[in-house]
């Protein structure tokens, strides 16, 4: 499809799109009341738990999809399910659609799993190695393993940190010079150690909440069905959607290689939404579904 999109007398707010909304700012109301009322947080029953934490439920793979950390959240999706998920229910219909998105979402929180997982793993190598030693070399070397203290690095690295205002922990600096100063003090050995096990722990416990993996799942499709569609970055910034779809998952990308999850964005869910929705259109297409193409 390289033609642009252009609306022809379809439903403005077509039935899934309608109460997707719906259902999402519901449940966002819904979480706000329970909380500031009697304390109880929807987050930590249908948020996405990894796979072995105690509150993890498979249906969390469905459930974390409806639920948002913030009014900006929710905000930024809703408006870009609306956006993009309009035209696309119009075009391939409510099942096809609702399939899409689902999919999208189910996705996106399996790659954000197996990421999670494999943080993990590489977290408890380099707890390993300090429980090895248990000191001040080895510590710092845990928490510049795990970018808490992160180097310099290159223009790239130092720009990015600049971009996402990212600081290293002084506070951590300083622990590792205090302790360097008096070695042979046990209380520090025992705050590294508690520090590691929940540094752990706070990994596997991690939550995820958020429409983002299916709404970037959306774009991608948008991106592959209406590529020399114009949208506007910033609601100014003029760009065709094949560029954007591009120029996202760049960013996703970079920002969830530098970052390691610093600045509580699952980047990589994002992009497990768009890696499922990329295949599912290339699994329809070879099918030959007759819904999928537009006649212009």
């Amino acid at each position: 499809m390289n033609e642009p999109y252009r609306p022809s007398g379809f439903q403005v707010l077509p039935p899934v799109v309608k109460n997707l909304l719906i259902l999402n700012i519901l449940i966002f109301l819904l979480t706000y009341v329970l909380e500031s009322k009697i304390g109880f947080d929807l987050n930590e029953y249908l948020g996405l738990h990894f796979i072995t934490a105690s509150g993890f439920l498979p249906i969390q793979f469905v459930s974390y999809m409806f639920l948002h950390a913030n009014l900006t959240h929710i905000l930024f999706n809703m408006f870009a399910l609306w956006t993009f998920g309009t035209v696309l229910e119009n075009t391939w219909g409510a099942k096809r659609f609702i399939i899409f998105y689902a999919v999208c979402g189910i996705g996106a929180g399996v790659t954000q799993t197996a990421v999670v997982g494999w943080d993990i793993h590489n977290a408890k190598e380099s707890a390993d190695k300090f429980y090895a030693d248990q000191s001040p070399d080895a510590f710092l070397v845990f928490v510049k393993d795990r970018d808490l203290v992160g180097e310099q690095g290159g223009v790239l690295t130092r720009l990015w940190h600049y971009v996402t205002d990212y600081r290293p922990r002084q506070d951590l600096i300083e622990f590792v010079n205090s302790w360097n100063s008096n070695k042979l003090e046990l209380a520090y050995r025992n705050e590294a150690k508690d520090f590691v096990d929940s540094y752990i722990a706070a990994k596997v416990n991690t939550t995820t909440v958020g429409a983002s993996g299916a709404v970037y799942g959306l774009l991608l499709a948008f991106g592959m069905l209406f590529p020399n569609s114009m949208l506007y970055l910033y609601f100014a910034i003029p760009i065709r959607a094949k560029y954007a779809v591009a120029l996202f998952g760049l960013i996703e990308l970079f920002s969830g290689a530098q970052n390691g999850g610093s600045d509580n964005v699952a980047h990589f869910a994002h992009l497990g939404g768009m890696i499922f929705g990329y295949f599912l259109i290339v699994a329809w297409k070879r099918k030959s579904f007759d819904r999928f193409n537009i006649n212009n």
